[in-house]
Order: C-alpha cells, then sequence, then structure tokens
C-alpha cells in the first residue's frame, strides 16, 4: 500500500437481541460512494475511540448505547479517490468495535445515508459492500454467539 495521510476511524457493528436472534443494523451509503455498510467515522483531535463510538452511533443513528466492546481487529485502506472533505487524508485506519442497543428505529444522517436495514448474520454478509466489514461482521458475531 502506498505511503499518505490516513485518517483514524472507528467501525461500529451494531447488533440486538429480539426473542433469542440477533440483528444487525446496515446503512444504505450515498455520500462518496453507493452501498452497504457499517456506522463508521473518523476520530477527532482529543477524541478516543471510545468518544468517536458514541458520537458516531448518536450522529449517524440516534440509538442508545447498551454495552461497547473493543475488538482486537483493526486495518486501512485508501479511499479509491480524492475527497474534498477529508483534505490530506489518502485513506483511514480503522478499530473495530461492537455496540449492543434495543432501538429498533434509527434517526439517519440524511447526507452519509439513505436507508437502513436491521439484518441476521447471512443476510448482512450478503448485502455488506466492503470486505474489511465482512470480516469485522464475522468477528462479532463469533462473539456474540458466545454471549
Amino acid at each position: 500500500m502506498k505511503r499518505g495521510k490516513f485518517r483514524r476511524a472507528v467501525f461500529i457493528v451494531i447488533y440486538s437481541k429480539h426473542n433469542g436472534r440477533v440483528k444487525y443494523l446496515i446503512l444504505k451509503r450515498k455520500l462518496h460512494w453507493k452501498g452497504w455498510e457499517f456506522p463508521k467515522g473518523g476520530v477527532r483531535l482529543a477524541e478516543t475511540k471510545k468518544m468517536a463510538v458514541r458520537r458516531e452511533m448518536k450522529e449517524e443513528t440516534g440509538l442508545r448505547i447498551l454495552s461497547m466492546k473493543k475488538f482486537n481487529f483493526h486495518g486501512k485502506y485508501k479511499y479509491d479517490k480524492k475527497y474534498p472533505d477529508r483534505g490530506r487524508f489518502t485513506g483511514q485506519t480503522f478499530y473495530l468495535y461492537a455496540v449492543e442497543t434495543r432501538g429498533k428505529d434509527a434517526r439517519l444522517d440524511k447526507l452519509e445515508h439513505s436507508d437502513y436495514k436491521w439484518m441476521d448474520f447471512k443476510e448482512a454478509m450478503k448485502t455488506l459492500t466492503w470486505k474489511n466489514q465482512k470480516q469485522s461482521l464475522n468477528i462479532v458475531n463469533l462473539w456474540v454467539k458466545t454471549r
């Protein structure tokens, strides 16, 4: 991977348990690219990764956090092109978190996302656009099944 300036970011796999079944929240992206993803976002200056998770949850879904788990999974990727709102960043590093919520009705940031769905593991794996998010879902799902 070429050198460049990478923005620190968090991936947030949101799940909810209902009647013994686990559902994952997937958002339909419309800013920068089109496809399906988990909530994610940059870590601001003087902000911890956990603070970024809380902020992004509020901004992108409006859902309340019941519990949060940090995973020892991270990576980086380059943007497919230069984005004016990303400044001199050429890509992102990401750190994986899982968040449990009981909410069903997400309040989307209409600038970034146009829709959302609660899906079971198999449906979410088929729907997610990016390999690193599929890996993230798999890691979280294996952990959730043991709880």
